[in-house]
This record gives C-alpha cells, structure tokens and sequence, in this order.
C-alpha cells in the first residue's frame, strides 16, 4: 500500500511539472493525445458555454464568454498547484514519516498540510518532518514552489504580450473593413489608385500577423480563447475576411497583386488549420452553412464592379473560386462553432451599419459607412 501511494504521489508530482514545462516552456505545439492541460480545458469550456447560453441576450453572452480566457489561466495554476500539493503529501504520508507538531487526527491531513505550506514556501514551521528523506522532499519541493511561482510571473506577461500584439492589429482593421469586417467592404475602402498599394501592403501587414499568430497560439492555445474588446470582433473574423479577400484576388481580382494575395493567403490557411487541429476541430463540410452560395456571389460581383473592381467572371472562375474557399472555409466554420466566434459575411446586409469608431456611450450618430469613409476617387 505504501508503494502505491508513494508512485502515485511521484506520478502526479511528475506529471504537473511536466504539463508546466510544456504549456509555459516549450515553444512549440505538443501532439501528444493525453495531456493534463488539455483535459482540465475541455472539461471547463463546455460547461462555461453552457452556462453563458442561460443568458438572454448575446452580448451578455458574449461578456460572460469574454471572462473564460483569463479566468482558465488562474483556473489552471491553481489546479496544477493543488495537484502538486496533494502528490507531495501521498509522499509524505506513504513514506510514513515522522512529523512534529501533530494538528489533525489524520496522518494525510498533517501531510496534505504540510505539503501546502512547504510549496507555498509559507515557512510556518507548526508541522515539520523529523526523518532525513522527509526534510529532503521537503526542501525539494519548497524549490520547486518557488520554481512555479517565478514561471507563473514570467508567463502572464508573455500572454499578454502576444495577445496585444494581436488585438492591435484587429482594431486597425476596424476603419478599413467595418465592423463585423467583411471582404467586399475591405475593397470598397481600398479603391482608387493609391488604394491597392494599401491594399498590398495592408496583405503584407496580415502575413506577418498570421506568423505571429500561428507562433503564439500553437505554443499558448489558451490565448484562442481570449476575446476581443467589441463583440463584433474577433480574430477568427478578422482571419477569414482577408482570407476571403485572398481568395477574390487569386481567382482574379482585376488591379490587385495576386502574389502578396497567395502569400498571405498560405500563411493565414496554414494557422487556421493547425489551429483546428490544436482544438480537435475537424473541418465543417456541410454544404448548407455556404457563406456564398451562387446569388450572394452574383450580387457580390456587381457590388465589386460599382467599387471599381472586376472579377473575372466565367464557369472556371467561379469553380476556382470555390475550390479556395474549400481550403479554409471549412476550419473557420468549425472554429467559430467551438469556440463560439461569429463568422463575417461577404458582405454586409444593412448599408447604414456603424463602425466601432463611429459609436459612443453618449452620442448615437446614424452616419452610414459610405458616407463616413467615401472610397478614394480617382485624385486618391
């Protein structure tokens, strides 16, 4: 019986210490099936989700989703503290240590207890080990304690770093593609002759963006959960509208660089795909959630030519089209159900919809996209 006990305490000490070094540590995504982390994120979402749908409305829902991310951080420390706590203690009470300074009846309460004072290096003293292997796990774990509470400073702010670094970028794109961002009002606001040099160079901005994204996520996919601050926004949105942008301009986006397009585009489908895979979401091909079926595509192309843009046209065009979208359509459906983050549309269905830049708390103005940021003529 002591054996067992003793293995099982070494099992789950083990077993945190690893989890630690490869959620916080290791810089890269960890395939293995069965990870502790990855139990305790799916045995909290899921219920979250479900207590946020109790909620009337959908920005209350969306506030009560908002909380998950950060919240599961602190959920997880704790839950990795107090395993540690109790792998010490089946240490100490199945090695039957003497202890001085008895305070509970139980012999694994006295070790539970002083476990939890040594990892928190609390430095009390009321129950110490009088055996030498005692004093040494005692030791060992007080290091260890201390190890975890200086990787535990050390992480918050990388999250949140690299969680900036991403919402800064969304929040540009507010201004340039509207709120939900959509592809055909990324166009409009960027026509005119100096507008696909913006253009450009906006794909360029949103290749690095889906590096960066792909680097912090696959490393910390607790930073997936992390909303953005309207709840019109979100960063599977904002990824699939320029993948959607990407896709027009490979088909044939008259006057747009179809090699920044691929480029981007490679990069953006890349970190949607692994990022499905990081979350165990496979792809959604059902055919009745088209984000564009044949009328919204013919609709969209006239709304493109009155913007000054021309997509080729043609039975080949509009397969090559659709086969794009196969590509990347069917992880960001997937991703947006799990992770309950609305899709863009193509286009937008009201034309008098406000950016988040153009609402306050205090004044309500009814000026319509259109009319608050006019594409560029041709002066620029």
């Amino acid at each position: 019986m002591k054996i067992f006990v003793v293995t099982l305490g070494i099992l789950l000490v083990l077993m945190v210490l690893w989890e630690a070094f490869e959620t916080i540590v290791l810089p890269r995504r960890v395939t293995r099936q069965f990870r502790l982390t990855r139990f305790f994120y799916r045995a909290t979402w899921r219920p979250w989700v479900i207590l946020a749908s109790l909620r009337g409305s959908k920005k209350k829902r969306d506030s009560l989703l908002s909380y998950y991310g950060p919240l599961s951080l602190l959920l997880l420390l704790a839950f990795w503290a107090v395993t540690l706590v109790v792998g010490f203690g089946l240490i100490h009470y199945g090695m039957h240590g003497k202890l001085a300074g008895i305070l509970f009846a139980s012999d694994l309460g006295n070790a539970l207890y002083l476990s939890g004072t040594t990892l928190f290096t609390l430095g009390l003293g009321d129950v110490q080990p009088l055996s030498s292997m005692g004093r040494f796990i005692t030791v060992l774990e007080a290091g260890i304690g201390f190890g975890f509470l200086a990787l535990v400073i050390g992480y918050l702010p990388v999250l949140y770093q690299a969680f900036s670094r991403r919402e800064v970028t969304i929040s540009l794109l507010d201004a340039r593609a509207g709120s939900p961002p959509t592809a055909y009002e990324l166009l409009r606001r960027q026509s005119g002759i100096h507008g696909m040099d913006a253009l450009t160079e906006l794909l360029q901005d949103w290749e690095l963006w889906s590096a960066d994204l792909m680097e912090s996520h696959l490393s910390y996919p607790a930073l997936a959960y992390f909303r953005s601050q309207h709840d019109n926004q979100s960063w599977i949105a904002s990824l699939t509208a320029v993948l959607d942008v990407c896709a027009l301009a490979m088909v044939g986006l008259e006057g747009l660089c179809q090699y920044q397009a691929r480029m981007t585009f490679a990069i953006a489908r890349h970190a949607l795909v692994d990022l499905s895979q990081v979350f165990g979401a496979p792809p959604d091909k059902d055919a009745s959630r088209d984000r564009l079926p044949p009328a919204l595509l013919e609709q969209l192309r006239k709304k493109l030519l009155e913007a000054g843009f021309t997509l080729t046209n043609g039975k080949a065009a509009t397969e090559e089209l659709s086969r794009l979208r196969s590509l990347y359509e069917p992880y960001a459906i997937s991703l947006s159900d799990y992770l309950r983050l609305e899709l863009p549309p193509w286009m937008k269905e009201s034309a008098v919809v406000k950016d988040n830049w153009q609402t306050t708390a205090w004044q309500q103005s009814h000026v319509s996209q259109s009319a608050a940021i006019p594409a560029h003529d041709e002066h620029g």
